[in-house]
């Protein structure tokens, strides 16, 4: 009795389990899936998934890697190949518990729901950092990393290497990318890694103290000897690419979706090799790695988005959501809004530019700004929605919101997202003439970002409060230091008035002399000065000095899909129409003798008496 009673308790006990997994799983949509994969891929005997099929599953088949010149070095990429060979193992030894027969349901089922249920998005990245370290020890690469669990929550500890970081980043483009691609081309369809290097760049500035004095612009993330706090990391992902803690449960749940296929195409096959789409479209400013950088930082549908467009739908290099190019369509304010005009959907503006004291090959950078509607001619800011990017040389996104800094509290919000302003059809006398050209961030007549009319230079400014967008540099500090040189922070003068507060910052020590005595019988005395004698990078001026930089490019590429793409057409159809229009003249309305004012005084003269009926 008391053996078939405890049978029947531990029966009861594993069927509400089982129906708590079960009620999880199907939270997240895929118990159907779930059920059809564990049909098809389970021993009919044994009722389980051997483990042999689960590393199948979940693995990734390396056919070829071709070595770019992109500064990546070659062992990093073989260490990679080495690191995909393990994923499906590491996958299925950390979140899956197997029998003597395999895995059973209850244990498929758990398995999927520490990987795929609903969780904070910090445990989905404490998640992903364990199945790099998992595939990375297999691979035969030690990590420096240590993971302490609690109840709630994973604390990591250690330490990543810029190697790490690119592998790290590119598995997460391999399991994002490289199940749809399989899934919606062909199996013998390649996919190429892209370039990450600005984004190992931003981990690196915004992880490690004292990065100021790193030279950003003309070195790779390989070359430098850094040691990267896996706890910074972690912060830097939920604050600048927030996407990436989705990549690991979006490839599980796509690897099972697959699993379910009644398709007898080998899911698990992925060709990474750099695939001629991927060459052709290096040639824009917006390449795959960028493309991905972007899309990282959203939560929308405007992720997918973005990088669809940077796959040729109709044949190879031909683009149809790039509205404009400048080196395509022509240069200038006229030419951009004749390509742009009718687009009322999300656009995203690149800019590629390059500073005058710099040599172009270094001084290169590229910026961009994501629209959530169309443009208008106005003379006013205006829009609802947006984001400032710093791309290239390092990646940094500024979103809308309100730009605080830590520093200084926050002021309020405006709405100055975007600035288009032509010049005015009609010639009339304007006492105080508006900008002409296209303003992003910032107020009127010192934006954030302002292109001139011509498209010839792009004038940046670092506001120390921009109230549209975040607070933030758009370019990094190297450029200002070879510019400026060096700079003395002489004397802060602290004031009562919060208008009159101020930091005097002086290049010459003889002028610093001069203003003490001429004010100092003004104020000075009764606010003692705190002296420092300290020399400053003058990258730290940059909130005070505008950087102008020659345009090299200019791209707007269209998110709002084909229904935006429809509707302009539509409108520019409807644009030509009325153009013809009134380039048509009807001769008739001219020529008509009945209304010609000859008629009418040929019959006055024949018969001025007679009475005639006025028209009225």
């Amino acid at each position: 009795m008391g053996a078939s009673s405890s049978t029947q308790q531990q029966q009861q006990q594993s069927s509400r389990e089982q129906q708590e997994l079960e009620s999880l799983a199907a939270s997240t949509g895929a118990l159907p899936d779930l059920h059809k994969s564990f049909a098809k891929l389970s021993d009919p005997q044994t009722n389980s998934i051997p483990l042999s099929a689960l590393h199948d599953l979940f693995s990734v088949k390396v056919a070829n890697l071709i070595n770019s010149d992109d500064g990546v070095a070659s062992s990093v990429q073989n260490s990679f190949l080495k690191l995909l060979s393990q994923l499906g193992q590491a996958i299925v030894d950390l979140f899956f518990v197997a029998d003597k027969g395999g895995v059973n349901w209850v244990e498929f089922l758990r398995g999927y729901t520490k990987c795929c249920a609903r969780m904070p998005v910090s445990m989905y990245i404490h998640t992903l950092f364990r199945v790099f370290d998992a595939a990375s020890e297999k691979a035969g690469f030690l990590k420096d990393l240590e993971f302490e669990f609690y109840d709630t929550d994973c604390k990591i500890n250690g330490n990543f290497k810029p190697g790490d970081l690119v592998m790290l980043l590119w598995l997460c483009w391999v399991m994002s990318q490289g199940t749809k691609r399989v899934a919606l081309f062909k199996v013998d369809d390649k996919l190429g890694l892209p370039d990450i290097d600005h984004i190992v760049l931003s981990a690196i500035s915004t992880c490690i103290e004292g990065q100021g004095e790193l030279k950003m612009w003309d070195c790779s993330a390989l070359d430098l000897e850094v040691q990267i706090p896996a706890q910074n990391v972690h912060a830097w992902i939920l604050k600048m690419v927030p996407g990436l803690a989705d990549c690991f449960s979006q490839y599980v749940h796509a690897r099972i979706k697959c699993g379910s296929s009644e398709d007898a195409l080998d899911f698990s096959c992925l060709l990474l090799e750099l695939s001629p789409p991927m060459e052709s479209h290096e040639t824009h400013i917006l390449t795959w790695g960028r493309a991905w950088a972007i899309s990282l930082t959203l939560r929308s549908t405007l992720s997918e988005e973005i990088l669809n467009v940077c796959a040729p739908k109709a044949e190879p290099g031909v683009f149809e959501d790039l509205l404009y190019r400048s080196s395509l369509h022509g240069k200038g304010l006229n030419r951009f809004w004749s390509n742009i005009e009718g687009y009322n959907g999300p656009m995203l503006i690149l800019v590629s530019a390059s500073s005058p004291e710099v040599e172009s090959s270094i001084g290169r950078l590229v910026i961009g700004v994501l629209t959530q509607q169309g443009f208008e001619n106005k003379d006013v800011f205006y829009g609802s929605s947006g984001d400032l990017y710093a791309i290239s040389p390092v990646f940094h996104v500024f979103p809308h919101g309100g730009g605080q800094r830590d520093d200084l509290p926050l002021t309020g919000k405006e709405k100055n997202f975007v600035y288009s302003h032509l010049h005015p059809s009609s010639r009339v006398y304007e006492p105080h003439p508006k900008p002409v050209g296209l303003a992003f961030g910032g107020t009127m007549g010192n934006e954030r970002i302002f292109i001139d009319e011509d498209f010839t230079k792009v004038i940046i400014r670092h506001h120390a409060v921009d109230k549209t967008y975040q607070h933030g540099s758009l370019i990094p500090n190297q450029m200002l230091s070879e510019r400026k040189g060096d700079a003395e922070i002489y004397q802060i003068l602290p004031c009562h008035n919060a208008e009159l507060s101020m930091v005097i910052v002086l290049f010459n020590f003889d002028f610093v002399l001069d203003m003490e005595e001429h004010y100092h019988k003004r104020f000075w005395h009764a606010l003692p000065p705190l002296t420092l004698n300290l020399t400053v990078n003058a990258s730290s001026l940059q909130g005070f000095l505008p950087v102008e930089a020659q345009i090299l490019e200019v791209e707007v590429w269209g998110l709002g899909g084909e229904k935006s793409k429809r509707v302009q057409d539509m409108y520019k159809k409807r644009e030509e129409m009325f153009t013809e229009q009134r380039r048509k003249v009807d001769l008739k309305t001219f020529a008509s003798w009945e209304d010609s004012p000859e008629k009418m005084m040929l019959d006055m003269v024949s018969d001025p008496n007679s009475v005639r009926r006025e028209d009225r």
